[in-house]
């Protein structure tokens, strides 16, 4: 059987060298070359999506990939994907970088310039290793093999905005329809998940940062399991201890979240810091929240095309939730969809603070009113993003599986 072979280099002579030497190897079958680290986990998780078996026995990465540092990336293919062994193509092949390759979990290192039987010989080592842990996995071993759970950002486009309730009850609609959830405040100098919850906590993610292996155990320990059912990992009360937390350490905080839970929703603030940068980054979906206002409408056209910039997120792929919407404001959605060039909601979330006040006061956002307009929106709003699990003929009954008390309907978007 031919060893399929996937080179992630982001430099055009390193592909062309890897990819023609790639293909003169025996039984080889390179496909077409990613050129970052972006590209590679999502070519990766479109094809576990459909089977282990689609997913390439090797991936060759090169030290120069990009935006993510190359050990970075494979430290989150070896998390996310433990059926591909990663090779690390490097020009220091001294024992330190060797032994730093093996602790991210690459199966390999090859030097430069490269060399025909070294590469062969490791290929051929690392494609055996990957052919037995798919039998394994086949014979129905216990290990993660999917391609991990949904990851939400939500960033505000400004402070005030609402990021933070969006975050949570996002959160509280997928928790209540099934999924295994987290929710992770990562406005590390100014989250307020921990009020809106009415929660006292011991450890927050400060105290993972320094962790360089997160096993399930040392996670379990960092999160506090709120009364709801939701696994919350917390902003620090001490805020300037949130420059503890690297783009790196939230790197590997995502990937153990998004490897253990099926949903992980991101508060990420409206201050961008290097760890909400990786989050974004990493994020399945990025959520930017504003209201139908002037100031808030020029900070998400800001924080849109700082993310571009930075090349964190392409306007595209990032979705536009408009909170506090009326009819009768001037700004309406169309408009802020094209003022900022990316996707908006359909779900717009009505203003009327009323219904949130007493909640808001007590610390008890999560017993908002199910009749409560804006949780209705809000519930809806994680019923268009794929986050919620529904019943067998529950789009009929437009219930969640296991809802909250009093379930919430759906709103049906419009066809046409």
């Amino acid at each position: 059987m031919p060893t399929r072979i996937l080179p992630a280099v982001g430099d055009a002579d390193a592909v062309r060298s890897i990819t023609t030497l790639l293909s003169q190897l025996p039984d080889a079958e390179p496909v077409a070359p990613v050129v970052d680290s972006t590209q590679l986990i999502d070519t990766l998780a479109r094809l576990a999506a459909e089977s282990v078996d689609e997913l390439p026995e090797v991936v060759v990465v090169h030290e120069r990939i990009g935006p993510v540092p190359a050990l970075e990336l494979i430290r989150e293919v070896a998390l996310r994907f433990p059926a591909v062994g990663v090779i690390l193509v490097t020009s220091d092949a001294s024992p330190g970088l060797f032994q730093a390759a093996m602790d991210y979990g690459a199966r390999g290192l090859v030097a430069l310039p490269l060399g025909y039987e070294e590469l062969a010989s490791r290929v051929q080592a690392v494609a055996q290793w990957s052919v037995g842990v798919r039998r394994h996995l086949g014979a129905g071993g216990d290990v993660f093999t999917g391609v991990g759970g949904t990851v939400v950002t939500v960033s505000g486009a400004k402070g005030g905005v609402g990021a933070t309730l969006t975050a949570i009850q996002l959160a509280l609609a997928a928790q209540a329809s099934g999924r295994s959830t987290a929710l992770v405040d990562m406005d590390l100098q100014t989250g307020d998940i921990a009020s809106y919850l009415d929660v006292q906590f011991r450890r927050s993610v400060v105290d993972l940062a320094a962790i360089t292996d997160i096993s399930p155990r040392v996670l379990a320990d960092a999160v506090f399991r709120h009364e709801t059912g939701l696994a919350l990992l917390l902003a620090p009360a001490e805020g300037e201890r949130g420059e503890d937390v690297t783009d790196r350490a939230a790197r590997q905080i995502v990937s153990a979240l998004r490897s253990r839970y099926e949903v992980v929703v991101i508060d990420c603030g409206a201050q961008l810091s290097g760890a909400g940068a990786a989050a974004v980054e990493m994020a399945d979906r990025a959520l930017l929240i504003t209201t139908p206002d002037v100031v808030a409408v020029r900070g998400a056209k800001r924080a849109v095309r700082m993310w571009d910039r930075l090349q964190i997120r392409k306007a595209e792929e990032t979705t536009v939730v408009v909170n506090r919407h009326s009819r009768g404001t001037e700004i309406q959605p169309p408009l802020i969809q094209k003022i900022t060039c990316t996707a908006v909601a359909a779900t717009a979330i009505p203003a009327n603070f009323k219904e949130l006040q007493s909640v808001v006061d007590a610390g008890r956002v999560h017993e908002l009113e199910s009749k409560s307009a804006v949780k209705q929106a809000l519930w809806g709003l994680a019923g268009e993003l794929g986050l919620v699990k529904v019943s067998e003929g529950g789009q009929k009954a437009g219930r969640f599986r296991g809802g909250d008390r009093g379930s919430v309907s759906f709103r049906r978007r419009r066809e046409g």
